[in-house]
């Protein structure tokens, strides 16, 4: 399942793409930062009402293009799931860093 939103806060532009996984909802959000740069960062969400667990990474990694911090919060983020399903199914390849 595939979700986009935008949300617009003040001097920042938030763009969100979310996508489901599992049990997991992977969202990445974008910064447009004062330098022009864009700043990445994504959420990983489990769970329903109390039981709901979030987890946030923020990157340091500063990029020139949305699109191109986009893609990497997107690739942390399934990577980060990918790693948690290997315990199960080890199979699966690692991710490349």
């Amino acid at each position: 399942m595939f979700y986009i939103h935008a949300l617009r806060q003040g001097f920042m532009d938030i763009i969100q793409h979310s996508i489901a996984v599992g049990k997991y909802l992977v969202s990445p959000l974008i910064r447009h930062q004062d330098d022009g740069n864009f700043a990445a960062s994504v959420s990983i969400r489990s769970g329903h009402g109390s039981g709901m667990h979030d987890r946030v990474m923020r990157f340091t990694p500063r990029f020139a293009s949305h699109a191109a911090a986009l893609r990497y919060a997107i690739d942390q983020g399934l990577c980060w799931v990918r790693e948690r399903n290997t315990r199960q199914a080890p199979l699966a390849l690692p991710c490349a860093g």
